[in-house]
């Protein structure tokens, strides 16, 4: 988790680094005030993953996990991989169970992020920490439920309904336990395997801080 006033440093340092004016840089990444950036310096916003896009697109030598949370370091190496990664700004719960009808925001290549297919954010409250806006959620669509992991988070499509948690097996492998973070609040669901249509396993988190 960072503090997203730490965003303006990290913006200036490639700003900088680019030899360019805080004018000229929102120019060139395609935004037509620079008032956009200078809101980053007040706190008002995070730097977004269209905006990280954006600026990853034009200059590939940024690492944009760094330029997101401050993980790691400025330019990315020579050998790092990563696969792409579509970016939605929608909330999961509302996404999912019809992705094929909205466009991502942007696509990102994440190095330490790999085997993903999509970012989305969450703002469920049974798992984003209680000091976050959101989370960032870096997912993998599983292609059968039989690659399901004990132990391991996904967002779940059941009965038509999005739903993320920890799996546990309960008893039998055709009934799962499904485990929230925040289990003071939220109690455990039992569901029936049969009633899972999809699967998306949760490959990384990134939280959102609200200041």
């Amino acid at each position: 988790m960072t503090n997203k006033y730490n965003n303006w440093e990290r913006l200036v340092s490639v700003i900088e680094w680019a030899n360019m004016t805080v004018n000229a840089f929102a120019l060139h990444i395609g935004l037509q005030r620079s008032e956009n950036l200078y809101n980053i310096k007040k706190g008002n916003y995070g730097i977004s993953f269209e905006l990280a896009d954006r600026i990853c697109t034009l200059f590939p030598e940024i690492d944009h996990t760094w330029l997101m949370s401050g993980v790691g370091t400025m330019l990315r190496r020579k050998n790092d991989c990563c696969n792409e990664i579509c970016c939605y700004n929608e909330n999961v719960e509302e996404l999912l169970a019809d992705l094929g009808s909205v466009k991502p925001v942007g696509k990102a290549y994440i190095p330490g992020i790999n085997g993903c297919d999509i970012a989305i954010r969450s703002r469920s409250r049974a798992m984003c920490d209680k000091q976050c806006a959101a989370t960032q959620l870096f997912l993998k669509h599983l292609d059968s439920l039989d690659d399901v992991v004990q132990g391991n988070e996904y967002v779940l499509i059941i009965n038509g309904e999005v739903l993320w948690r920890k799996i546990r097996i309960a008893r039998s492998e055709d009934k799962w336990r499904l485990v929230a973070r925040n289990r003071k609040e939220f109690a455990d669901i039992y569901v029936d395997r049969a009633d899972v249509t999809d699967a998306w396993r949760v490959i990384a988190r990134l939280a959102i801080m609200t200041s």
